[in-house]
């Protein structure tokens, strides 16, 4: 019967209420929890805690009634600095992104990334997705109101730790560099690093002494780059600004010029070619010399005499140039000033462009020059970027990406599967790091071996566009003069479009317009 109660004089209907238990409450979803670890060095004492993090987390969420293991993943041997260097780290970001993780752990702040940006980028990106992250030394939960304001206050603290580190260490090479104890971190064609030694490789040394013999018998970057191509000489690609970098490169006479380059103070660290914004250390017979001295010096020698030279070879440019209705375009010197005509106008009148002054089309370069210098760089960076992208995606759909992937998820497998039989107390601790510690290895080789069939898949354009940004940050700010060489550098052809235009097609395939600034007619 329903029963009625009196409100303020008057009768009302009073709700019903009726609870329905749930079927099942055992069955209830249990939060997917993950962990993130990450050692920054390759030493034991840090592949023990490495070990030792996996092992911790295991336990941990596999321990707790509520949660269920979805993943424990972990970078090795890896900076925090930045985000795009940890492989575990942006494949525990991808399942995020595909629903298979509710809430990470993290030892600290400074272990989830050193750089605040990519920190709260994170961060909000889990946020967004329902994932929350909790750091045990800090007590911080990203799921509380509080969390993001507490983390960009610690991961701010562990960015100025990662900067007082990288000043120690540039620090220390700048001492090491002022005693002319510091060699190189990488070694050039024809040396292999022994140590922080360099150490003459014999079969490379020749190959670079018949680069200087070459050269100051004739032959150009080009000419020596297609002849060593040709022949597959020691497997590589070559490049005509290879050459020029090998011809240039005190360390074959056995010298050294240390910072050419520098690495900027604050995060992201940069990589800049130094242009006076820091000392320079010139230390002599830092290692074995593949040529002599005398040689070395003819060839620079040569290098300046052929640069003030390629300014004046008018027929040289002509290769490069073009009209639009399809004719060549050659100097044609009249009054002594030199002009840039079509063909088919000089010779059969069937083309309507007149000629070009030669100082007009080099000003035209210029300001493109100008243009790429100043303005151009960024995005040139960022077409790399992009390119490498889009060919890392259609790589990793290959047959021998796939098959890697597969034998890193096994491991992932066979180390979840360590754990459970670590927990239920089947295998000793000690065997237990020295398996886990092989597994962390075998990934590691995985990883690399990875690595280097993304990167044995060349990309031309890619290559291409590298050089141009070496050319650009090398380049001088604003030339004084047309520079034949800058402009070979950059510049595949130019096609006349009409007597007002010209089309700069570059290297890399990238064409821009520039206005001809006729000042006669």
């Amino acid at each position: 019967m329903i029963s009625r109660e009196k409100t303020n004089g008057s009768l009302a209907m009073a709700p019903r209420v009726i609870t329905i238990p749930a079927a099942n409450q055992e069955t209830a979803r249990k939060l997917r929890v993950a962990a993130y670890a990450r050692v920054s060095s390759d030493s034991e004492d840090q592949k023990h805690s490495f070990a030792a993090q996996n092992a911790y987390y295991s336990k941990l969420i596999t321990g707790n009634p509520d949660w269920e293991l979805a993943d424990i993943y972990a970078d090795q041997g890896i900076t925090g600095t930045s985000i795009d260097k940890r492989d575990d780290f942006l494949r525990m970001m991808e399942d995020c992104r595909k629903g298979r993780i509710d809430r990470i752990l993290v030892k600290s702040s400074s272990r989830f990334a050193r750089n605040t940006k990519e920190s709260l980028e994170a961060v909000r990106e889990l946020a967004a997705l329902g994932v929350s992250v909790y750091f045990e030394e800090q007590n911080i939960d990203t799921a509380q109101v509080s969390g993001e304001i507490l983390i960009a206050m610690f991961a701010a603290l562990a960015q100025r730790e990662s900067e007082a580190i990288s000043k120690r260490r540039r620090w220390s090479y700048q001492v090491q560099m002022k005693k002319g104890q510091f060699n190189t971190c990488q070694a050039p064609i024809g040396y292999r690093l022994d140590g922080r030694e360099l150490e003459v490789i014999p079969e490379e040394a020749r190959v670079v002494q018949r680069i200087f013999h070459e050269y100051l018998s004739g032959r150009n970057f080009r000419e020596l780059a297609r002849m060593l191509n040709e022949e597959n000489v020691l497997g590589l690609d070559w490049k005509y600004n290879t050459i020029d970098y090998i011809l240039q490169n005190e360390r074959y006479a056995g010298n050294a010029l240390l910072q050419k380059r520098y690495t900027t103070d604050t995060l992201p660290f940069c990589l800049k070619k130094n242009r006076g914004e820091r000392p320079q250390y010139f230390v002599e017979d830092i290692n074995e010399a593949i040529v002599s001295q005398e040689i070395f010096d003819k060839a620079q020698a040569l290098r300046r005499e052929r640069r003030v030279a390629q300014g004046q070879m008018h027929n040289k440019m002509s290769q490069h140039m073009r009209c639009s209705c399809g004719s060549p375009i050659r100097a044609k010197q009249v009054r002594g000033r030199w002009y840039w005509v079509c063909c088919w106008h000089d010779e059969r009148h069937t083309c309507p462009l007149m000629p070009i002054p030669e100082e007009e089309v080099e000003q035209a370069f210029l300001r493109l020059y100008y243009r790429l210098k100043h303005y151009g760089i960024e995005v040139l960076t960022q077409l790399i970027s992009d390119l490498y992208a889009v060919r890392t995606g259609s790589l990793l759909w290959s047959e021998n990406i796939v098959e890697i992937n597969k034998q890193i998820s096994d491991i992932a497998s066979q180390e979840r599967l360590l754990t459970q039989l670590k927990q239920q107390g089947s295998v000793n601790p000690d065997i237990f790091i020295s398996r886990s510690n092989l597994l962390a290895e075998r990934r590691r080789e995985l990883k690399l071996q990875k690595e280097r069939i993304l990167r044995s898949e060349e990309d031309h354009t890619i290559q291409q566009t590298q050089d141009m940004l070496d050319v650009l940050e090398s380049g001088p700010d604003w030339p004084d003069t047309f520079d034949e060489q800058l402009f070979s550098d950059l510049v595949e052809k130019i096609v006349v479009v009409d007597n007002e235009k010209l089309c700069f097609r570059l290297l890399n395939g990238l064409e821009i317009t520039e206005k001809i600034e006729r000042t006669q007619r």
